[in-house]
């Protein structure tokens, strides 16, 4: 189970509180935001990249300090809506390069073409976004975290959840809203 238990972030003004069980879709909106606005940073703070300033985040009943954020992020996999090198993280320990580029484009995994063109297939998208989906799903991480999924993905979203996996989206697009078992609305 991944909670958030009252945090908040910098730059953020209300708390936000969640439980993400395995098996299910859970979706992070901001109430009144565009669906191309993303409350993404609450992401980030799940995975140690932005610092939670009160509460606390935890998986499985143990917490995210700054001492355990490495290992808790090799039970993640992150799909982000775009795959920009700038602004993404602005200051916060750990983590290095390697760290944000493991978790974004997962570039160290090893993946035959065959494979990978197979679970892109699976994703019901194309391009960039299909890859990212497609290696972050071949990770087989425990916490599947994903900013902006196309409507297209959700039965893709749907499976992973259903084998098991926490899958937690960063989405205002009602589609994809109206499709989590659970839905977090950030004020």
């Amino acid at each position: 189970m991944l909670e958030l238990n009252d945090v908040l972030i910098r730059g953020e003004l209300t708390t936000l509180s969640l439980m993400a069980h395995e098996g299910e879709l859970t979706c992070l909106t901001r109430c009144g935001a565009s669906p191309a606005a993303s409350p993404c940073c609450w992401l980030h703070a799940i995975m140690g990249f932005e610092p939670v300033v009160a509460g606390y985040v935890s998986i499985d009943g143990e917490p995210l300090t700054p001492r355990s954020a490495f290992a808790m992020r090799r039970m993640m996999a992150f799909v982000p809506a775009s795959l920009d090198t700038v602004g993404e993280v602005v200051s916060y320990e750990p983590p290095s390069v390697q760290d944000i580029f493991a978790l974004k484009a997962n570039r160290q995994l090893s993946i035959s073409n065959g494979l990978l063109a197979e679970e892109m297939r699976k994703t019901g998208l194309t391009g960039m976004k299909a890859q990212l989906l497609a290696v972050a799903s071949l990770l087989n991480r425990h916490i599947l975290l994903v900013d902006r999924p196309a409507t297209a993905s959700l039965p893709f979203l749907r499976q992973q959840a259903d084998a098991g996996r926490i899958v937690v989206v960063a989405s205002n697009d009602p589609s994809v809203i109206s499709a989590a078992d659970n839905v977090t609305e950030i004020d």
